[in-house]
């Protein structure tokens, strides 16, 4: 969001060779140090240095939890021995070099992997290394990890089979974003008298006032608009918004699915109405609103030009960055406006998991917990404004190095957030589907005839 595929800011990698792509993994003999490197054989005390001169890959995305973990890993390499060769790459080549990497010999012993269905198709593939044993292994976890400070919606889309009662973890939540407003105070007071619409319908109608009065410099709204998967958690959370709080969601269909792959429910009327809201508000943006993906909305709205942007949680630390952003310290930041009903807030995270085919697992599995420990999932949580563990909404460093507002609106969103993962594999055709239909009722066609169409479209789609 830095946005996964979609997503996150991302910053250039220079020339990416054949030898880049080799030195994404370590050989079997590479390292020494002692101590099993199964995790049902290792026993003893719990030692950081087990693994003390073992040599481990690691493989992110370029992100800003990336950003901080490159800032603090010689304190990994000091407290355990362990050599870390870190591999990054940028957004847009990430996904296949990573499909690449975890099918090779040289693995990647961790890396960053959404949790949703990318997962669920390596998982398929039997690409992805348990972490249970690991975390359940006192040997091999600190007595000091707290893996349940980690909320369960957050943690269960990394678990597989998906559904399942005896489900395993197969990833660990890094960042989360949650679903919010966001909206530019300055242009709020000029053309709304400074009220901030609390439903939906009226923050609709607020965007296209403020566009119809824009005069093509200000619009109302800046959402993703183009055709692709992009804002699949977006409309998700949309959706979520106008489903009801009490009523249930089922993993691994999220709310697309009545319990079966064959049997999608776009014709739900709460997931019409949040579909037909996202298509408003792209039809409230500028005269290209169909070729904006989420670079050109967050610019757009870092510049100034629009009043409202609903997106990721991940966007808000740039956009009170100065150096990057002309509207530092007048952003205001609010739940996403109430539907119809009493719905909730969508999430979605980052994760980071271990390659089945990686060497050095045991020192591996060190670094996972090592990232995702109380102190750094706090101190990461600096960079990305969406630590997962519920320790740090009361870490002073992580309170005080964001707006509190916006501290304030996600921490209120995770609290009744559901995810917005859809756990299986070869999502992408189904997701299309859906952004199709938003896009025709976006340029005008009746809702209702729209998604029944779609209906029928997404059980070919996913066959």
């Amino acid at each position: 969001m830095y946005p996964r595929n979609r997503r996150r800011a991302v910053q250039a990698v220079a020339a990416l060779t054949g030898l880049a792509l080799a030195a994404t993994g370590c050989s079997a003999g590479m390292g020494g140090g002692s101590g099993s490197d199964d995790a049902e054989d290792a026993s003893g005390a719990f030692d950081w240095k087990r693994y003390d001169g073992q040599e481990i890959s690691v493989m992110l995305n370029e992100h800003p939890w990336t950003t901080g973990i490159k800032e603090h890993l010689p304190e990994f390499e000091k407290l355990t021995g362990i050599k870390v060769s870190l591999n990054t790459y940028s957004e847009d080549l990430y996904t296949a070099k990573v499909e690449q990497a975890v099918r090779s010999g040289s693995a990647p012993g961790v890396y960053m992997l959404p949790m949703d269905d990318f997962a669920a198709t390596q998982f398929d593939a039997d690409l992805i290394e348990p972490l249970s044993p690991y975390l359940e292994n006192a040997s091999l976890t600190s007595d000091d990890y707290d893996f349940d400070d980690f909320p369960a919606g957050l943690v269960d889309p990394g678990r597989f089979p998906a559904g399942e009662a005896d489900a395993a973890v197969y990833e660990i939540p890094i960042a989360t974003e949650s679903y919010i407003l966001f909206y530019n105070k300055q242009i709020v007071d000029e053309y709304l008298g400074g009220v901030v619409p609390e439903t939906m319908d009226d923050l609709i109608a607020a965007a296209q006032k403020v566009t119809a009065e824009g005069n093509g410099d200000v619009f109302g709204s800046v959402v993703r608009g183009v055709r692709s998967d992009g804002p699949r958690d977006t409309i998700t959370g949309m959706v979520l918004n106008q489903w009801p709080l009490d009523r249930e969601i089922e993993s691994p269909y999220n709310v697309w699915f009545d319990g079966a792959w064959d049997q999608p429910r776009l014709t739900d009327p709460s997931i019409v109405k949040g579909l037909s809201d996202y298509a408003a508000l792209i039809a409230a943006g500028p005269s290209n609103r169909f070729n904006i993906d989420w670079p050109d909305a967050t610019s757009l709205f870092a510049q100034g030009k629009a009043a409202f942007f609903i997106d990721a949680s991940v966007f808000g630390p740039g956009f009170e960055d100065s150096e990057t952003s002309t509207i530092s310290g007048d952003v205001g930041y609010a739940a996403i406006p109430a539907g119809d009903v009493e719905g909730s807030a969508g999430v979605w995270s980052w994760g980071l998991a271990m390659a089945k085919n990686a060497q050095n697992k045991g020192a591996s599995w060190l670094f996972l917990q090592w990232a995702t420990s109380k102190e750094m999932t706090a101190k990461l949580g600096t960079y990305t404004g969406g630590a997962p563990r519920q320790s740090s909404a009361s870490d002073a460093a992580y309170l005080e190095s964001l707006n509190p507002e916006f501290v304030e609106v996600t921490t209120d969103a995770a609290a009744t957030a559901r995810t917005t993962a859809v756990l299986r594999a070869n999502w992408k055709p189904g997701v299309l589907v859906i952004v199709d239909g938003i896009l025709a009722v976006a340029n005008g066609d009746d809702p209702e005839q729209v998604f029944s169409r779609a209906n029928e479209q997404m059980k070919s789609a996913l066959e």
